[in-house]
């Protein structure tokens, strides 16, 4: 049987990566920028690779980066609503839908470095349906990936967001999904999801970095 059509167009937000990470202490700024964009990288390379992704769209204001992430075959618009991610995300959404009105938006962090398509796809393929879902960070309490149909599409990342996503009706997707769950803010974190596998940009950004090598 072939293969079902690609749904989804993933929106991927991405700061700057000379300002993003600030909570990667303990490291030079350039190498903390290194990693910022290698996580973005490995990230966007695992979605396009996806088979329920039919398009990738990455929202940055960093133009050396959205070069970056062009030549892998994502598309980019900056950020319009700079401050507010949520804000950010529903026109992100609203240029999706102009562009690929077919595609279903699921929100992602850019910062999941052992990212692997295989559980981009079991995500993808449970939300299914006419009810928002979401996938709840390995932490507990934040949130990694939102999905919803364009007339139901509501995010609410931030502090406290898989309860906020819960409460507005989004369904908690269950599974495994280690890749998926684990999203990247400290070195403590690196250091955890390395053993589910870097992304190649990663695995040779954290050997610069002295510390991790």
């Amino acid at each position: 049987m072939p293969a079902p059509a690609p749904g989804y167009v993933v929106l991927l937000p991405v700061k700057p990566p000379a300002r993003g990470k600030s909570r990667l202490v303990g490291i030079e700024s350039h190498e903390r920028a290194d990693l910022a964009r290698s996580f973005a990288l490995d990230t966007t390379e695992a979605c396009l690779a996806a088979d329920g992704v039919g398009a990738v769209l990455v929202i940055t204001d960093d133009s050396y980066f959205a070069a970056d992430v062009a030549r892998l075959g994502a598309a980019v618009i900056p950020d319009g609503v700079s401050g507010d991610l949520n804000e950010t995300l529903v026109q992100g959404a609203l240029e999706a839908r102009r562009r690929w009105p077919a595609l279903r938006p699921a929100a992602l962090c850019g910062d999941l470095p052992a990212l692997r398509s295989a559980d981009l796809d079991a995500a993808l393929a449970a939300a299914t349906g006419s009810r928002a879902a979401y996938v709840e960070d390995a932490a507990g309490g934040g949130t990694t990936l939102y999905t919803a149909p364009h007339d139901l599409f509501r995010p609410a990342f931030g502090p406290g967001s898989a309860a906020a996503h819960r409460d507005g009706g989004a369904q908690p997707l269950a599974g495994d999904l280690r890749s998926l769950r684990h999203d990247v803010d400290t070195l403590e974190d690196l250091e955890t999801v390395r053993g589910l596998g870097l992304g190649p940009r990663t695995a040779l950004a954290s050997v610069r970095v002295g510390s991790l090598g």
